[in-house]
């Protein structure tokens, strides 16, 4: 019997595809399939209309409904300008750390959840084993969401549903939605030495971004709170702003990208809402003398929050097999899990190596010792898939 590659040989290769968001992933793939198809493993690719970049699904173990899924993403972020003391794309070993771009996000897991997918091809599974791995997460969860909509059309789905994104290996039972948003501000251009006569699109941006800041003031006296965050409320965030050519030109344009990231009692909808009726205020004054004067608003992208009970059936299964018997944590970054949870109505949880305070910059690392503690994690899942259903 040929042995199974470890979880950080599996890393070391992985590591080592450069799979930037956007960017083709295929040869990851290739050498996941590599790996899985001839252990046993039935697996299907679901494309980006470009063909580019896929997302792969594969089950080990009987045919038909239930089992568990293990979530994550294949793609990371960039590098570019980043001082980085060793190659983001080749695993360095270093003081029980091992670092390279995607490490903690979200790579140590998918090496760690492949190599328990090749075990499991070798256990007595009662119930199935579904590997998720998908691409665009970075950019606002997008990859995942034509595997999902295949998924959904199937009588068979899984019945549990765990993220692999960082959490330290501690369980987390939620994390917020986001909506991610452009501002199109309209006004008339002219030369600067008569600005008065013209509508500055700037400016009009300026008033919008106050406009976002007194929403978020709002929202801290007022608004919903989840003490279980760091940030208990939901927050409004001006990330980009862009307009004008050049100095002695009134510009006519500008463009804010804003987000809005809402705990789940908040509807990201009406908050919308209220940013768009403050929107047509700053922007109605002018029309008198400016009839084109507007602000247009468009959703770019956009996930839903996760918000399971301490109670469901997928954070007793992580209790089970981690043992914690704690308060559950809930995570300030977003996940794949609001979409798996409405896209598929799974139990759905998150329970991860590494923390995401070392993703998403330089010198980005896993600890040894959080690997390590994902693999008994995921043994022990595949016992509880060998067992007899409670």
């Amino acid at each position: 019997m040929t042995a199974i590659p470890s979880t950080v040989d599996i890393l070391r290769r992985l590591v080592a595809y450069e799979t930037l968001s956007r960017r083709p992933n295929l040869d990851l793939l290739d050498y996941v399939e590599g790996l899985l198809v001839p252990a046993g493993a039935r697996v299907e690719r679901f494309a980006h209309a470009d063909g580019s970049r896929a997302n792969l699904w594969a089950t080990i173990g009987p045919e038909g409904p239930g089992g568990v899924v293990l979530s994550g993403h294949t793609d990371v972020v960039p590098v570019a300008g980043q001082d980085w003391s060793v190659d983001p794309f080749a695993l360095t070993e270093r003081d029980g750390r091992y670092y390279g771009r995607g490490t903690a996000d979200m790579k140590g897991f998918v090496a760690a959840a492949v190599h328990a997918a090749i075990g499991a091809a070798r256990r007595d599974l009662r119930r199935p084993l579904h590997l998720a791995l998908s691409y665009d997460e970075e950019i606002g969860c997008m990859g995942v969401r034509g595997m999902i909509e295949a998924l959904a059309a199937r009588p068979d789905r899984p019945a549990l549903c765990i993220v692999g994104e960082p959490t330290g290996m501690r369980i987390a039972t939620g994390h917020k939605g986001k909506l991610a948003c452009r501002a199109c501000c309209h006004g008339r251009e002219g030369h600067s030495a008569l600005a008065p006569n013209a509508l500055n699109a700037l400016h009009l941006g300026a008033a919008f971004i106050a406009s976002l800041q007194a929403r978020q003031e709002e929202l801290v006296r007022a608004g919903a709170r989840d003490p279980a965050y760091d940030i208990p409320f939901s927050t409004i965030h001006a990330g980009l702003m862009q307009g004008g050519t050049a100095l002695n030109i009134v510009p006519n344009r500008c463009e804010i990208d804003f987000e809005i990231r809402n705990i789940v009692a908040d509807d990201p909808a009406a908050i919308l809402a209220a940013i768009a009726g403050d929107a047509e205020a700053i922007a109605a004054p002018h029309r008198a003398r400016f009839p084109e004067a507007r602000i247009e608003i468009e959703t770019v992208s956009g996930y839903p929050g996760l918000d399971a009970p301490e109670d469901a059936p997928a954070v007793r299964l992580l209790r089970r097999i981690t043992g914690q018997d704690g308060p559950a944590i809930k995570v300030a970054f977003g996940t794949e899990g609001g979409l798996f949870h409405q896209g598929l109505g799974m139990s759905t949880a998150i329970c991860g190596p590494g923390f995401m305070e070392q993703g998403h910059k330089p010198d980005e690392f896993i600890a040894a010792e959080q690997l390590s503690a994902c693999d008994r994690m995921l043994s022990r899942l595949l016992d509880a898939l060998e067992a007899p259903a409670a």
